[in-house]
């Protein structure tokens, strides 16, 4: 199953994408796709639904989050081996945690705005895991249970506020508009091998990640068992898995970086595509 949100900011309606891949209205069914819907018990009330009797939506615009009340939105660094060498740093003994605001998250193809004086502004294709049951020192084995589904994320990151500004990592992963998450978020069962996954990204059409999900230092479930560890995590969390190589910082022989008119394509194998572009500082972009 295939949850989405379309609309104006703040005007959300919930669908769903059916069988021959066309929208489907959610409103009749309940008010929006919030955290809640995402337990167990509610994502099989509408398994069960006749997707075929719900109104088709043939133009439903902006493409918002896929869900609404997202509690936390925890990240992992240096989770592919080969990104860890082109970021001159060696491959971690145990996952990175990081921490993204949700005030960054935006739509799938929502604008990208560069903050203020940004110079070295990046992007990172990555997988996103949603909890959909609370999970609390949950084992390996049974992390994936807690797992209501995935979605496409790019952890857009500002490599001066990150690394040059002393401090933690987070300055420069949460600015306004750099969390775009979606199009869609597909459920666990669709997904029965979040280790096989191909993900790549494009700038202004050329191919600059293409990766695949088997090369993670840490699989999805040793993340959600050790995140499980030092956060008790609710349904509606989001974990982004870290990205492979070929980020701008990375790139040879100078590195290269976000200007305003660029535009980012990415994807993750059956969980859909973002397209971005890029603009100056522009609070009214933001806002509206």
């Amino acid at each position: 199953m295939k949850l989405l949100r379309y609309g104006a900011k703040g005007a959300e309606k919930p669908a769903l994408i059916d069988e021959q891949g066309r929208v489907r209205d959610l409103s009749s069914v309940l008010p929006d796709i919030t955290a809640q819907t995402l337990e167990p018990d509610a994502l099989q009330r509408l398994r069960q639904l006749d997707a075929s009797t719900l109104p088709m939506v043939p133009q439903p615009g902006r493409i918002a989050p896929p869900w609404t009340g997202m509690g936390k939105f925890v990240c992992i660094g240096l989770n592919y081996a080969d990104h860890a060498a082109e970021a001159n740093l060696p491959v971690p003994a145990e996952p990175v945690i990081f921490m993204k605001p949700t005030s960054c998250v935006v739509g799938c193809n929502d604008a990208v705005v560069l903050p203020q004086d940004s110079v070295k502004t990046d992007w990172e294709v990555e997988l996103g895991v949603v909890i959909g049951t609370r999970a609390r020192y949950v084992p390996e084995a049974d992390a994936l249970r807690h797992v209501a589904g995935y979605c496409v994320v790019n952890d857009v990151s500002e490599r001066e506020y990150q690394i040059e500004r002393g401090g933690t990592w987070d300055k420069g992963k949460g600015c306004d508009t750099f969390g775009p998450v979606g199009p869609w978020l597909v459920t666990a069962d669709e997904v029965p091998d979040p280790q096989s996954l191909d993900l790549w990204l494009d700038v202004n059409g050329h191919r600059v990640q293409n990766g695949n999900t088997r090369t993670m230092v840490f699989g999805v479930a040793q993340l959600v068992s050790y995140v499980s560890r030092f956060m008790t995590l609710y349904p509606g969390d989001l974990i982004s898995t870290g990205t492979p190589p070929g980020v701008g910082m990375g790139r040879k022989p100078a590195p290269v970086y976000l200007k305003p008119g660029d535009e980012m394509k990415l994807s993750v194998a059956g969980l859909g595509e973002q397209r971005q572009r890029v603009y100056a500082w522009d609070p009214e972009l933001i806002d509206h």
